[in-house]
C-alpha cells in the first residue's frame, strides 16, 4: 500500500433500540466519537471511514442495498419514505465526517448483522474494524447474543470494540 492512501476504517453502526428514538445507537456513537477522537485526531486526511448499516430481513423493506453515500447531497434526492428507513442513521455519520473533512463512504446491507459484517470485511478489506459494544454481562449475553465478540473472533482484520459508558445504559442494558 502506497504512503498517501488514508488508513480504512470500517465502523458497523446499528440503529437505536430505545422506542421513539429514530437516531443511531448509544454504542455506535460511542465507537464513532471514540474513532475521532483516538484515532483520526487532527489527522482527518489520514483515514477514510466505512460505515456499515446491517438491516435485518423484512425489519422494514428497505430494498437500497448496493447504493453508496459519500457526501450530504447524496441524501437530499431520497424520497422522504427512504431516509425514514434506516438512511438517516447513515446520513448522520457521513454529515458529521464532512464537517470535520475525513472522507467517508456508507452503505447498507440486509442480512444476520454478525455474518454480513464479516461478509463486508472480506470484500472491502479494511485496515481495521470498529464496532461497539453494549457491555452486556454473560446472563444477558446468553439470550442477545454479541455481533462485536463474534466480530473480534471471525472479522479477517484487526477489531476494536468500543463498550458504552456505564453512564449512558438505558434502564434496559439490553436496549441500545
Amino acid at each position: 500500500m502506497a504512503a498517501t492512501e488514508p488508513t480504512r476504517v470500517m465502523m458497523a453502526v446499528n440503529e437505536s433500540t430505545i422506542k421513539g428514538y429514530p437516531h443511531a445507537s448509544i454504542s455506535s456513537r460511542g465507537a464513532f466519537e471514540w474513532t475521532l477522537q483516538k484515532i483520526v485526531r487532527s489527522n482527518a486526511t489520514g483515514f477514510k471511514l466505512l460505515f456499515l448499516h446491517v438491516q435485518v430481513p423484512d425489519e422494514d423493506g428497505f430494498d437500497d442495498m448496493d447504493s453508496i453515500y459519500a457526501s450530504p447531497e447524496d441524501f437530499k434526492s431520497l424520497k422522504n419514505r427512504d431516509r425514514i428507513r434506516g438512511l438517516h442513521l447513515l446520513e448522520y455519520f457521513v454529515n458529521r465526517c464532512h464537517e470535520i473533512g475525513v472522507a467517508c463512504e456508507a452503505w447498507i446491507k440486509s442480512g444476520d448483522p454478525k455474518e454480513v459484517i464479516c461478509h463486508e470485511v472480506r470484500r472491502v478489506q479494511p485496515d481495521l474494524l470498529v464496532v461497539g459494544s453494549r457491555g452486556l454481562g454473560p446472563f444477558q449475553r446468553v439470550f442477545v447474543g454479541t455481533v462485536s465478540e463474534f466480530c473480534v473472533k471471525h472479522a479477517e482484520c484487526p477489531v476494536i470494540t468500543i463498550k458504552r459508558k456505564a453512564d449512558e445504559t438505558p434502564q434496559d442494558p439490553v436496549d441500545d
